[in-house]
């Protein structure tokens, strides 16, 4: 899928600007003139990365700033704020509400963009760090929220946890004591048959369908994710 540039810029030259550049990159762009219409747009384009401008004719882009970042769906979006004031306490406070980075106006175009695919760079590895997959299971280790063929499916808080230290190295064999020490932790005990019940548990939240069944067991070994199950 194309990456989606959101700009709020009221500056009809940059705004421009911004577009041939932008699209010249092999990037969609998307563009509001007013910090109103940009709040109302962002949350239906959900863009990749948004350029705000510090100065708008309703409200300043700091406003935006902080819209986005609390919003649940928009929050972890990269923020490149432009300005035109070089005063350190202004940049300072512009990050302190959570953009990412800012450029000085008037900017170089070529500036600009090797800003953009740094931050899209940054965020595509911290969402890949983010989500573990295997087979038809994804998690999301930010929301802990876990899909088994595109259904959501509800784990308690150990058969979440049970499932995320098995997800990290799927194939591979633990041990009770193994999982016993991942989740619950040292110098706690807990029996085998404790282990037990939350494995069956976390099996019967993911069996939905048969794509879903992968936990193993190992007869006097232990547990595995495994595709074999």
């Amino acid at each position: 899928m194309t990456v989606k540039i959101f700009s709020v810029e009221d500056e009809e030259s940059l705004v421009s600007l911004l577009e041939y550049n932008i699209k010249s990159s092999g990037y969609d762009f998307y563009h509001a003139g007013t910090a109103y219409q940009g709040m109302i747009d962002i949350q239906k384009v959900k863009p990749d990365l948004i350029l705000l401008d510090w100065m708008l004719p309703d409200q300043p882009g700091t406003e935006i700033c902080k819209f986005i970042r609390s919003h649940e769906s928009l929050s972890e979006t990269p923020i490149i704020m432009l300005t035109a004031k070089g005063e350190e306490s202004d940049l300072v406070s512009g990050l302190n509400i959570g953009c990412d980075d800012y450029l000085l106006k008037p900017f170089s175009p070529k500036e600009l963009i090797a800003r953009i695919n740094a931050l899209l760079r940054r965020s595509k590895n911290k969402n890949k760090e983010s989500i573990l997959e295997f087979e038809n299971i994804k998690m999301n280790t930010d929301t802990h929220r876990v899909y088994c063929c595109n259904k959501e499916a509800k784990l308690g808080p150990r058969e979440y946890s049970i499932l995320e230290f098995l997800m990290k190295k799927p194939g591979r064999v633990f041990t009770r004591q193994q999982i016993l020490d991942s989740v619950w932790g040292t110098n706690v005990y807990v029996s085998d048959r404790t282990i037990d019940v939350h494995i069956r548990r976390l099996r019967q939240a993911l069996s939905t369908t048969e794509e879903c069944k992968v936990i193993r067991t190992i007869r006097s070994s232990g547990y595995s994710l495994d595709i074999e199950a």
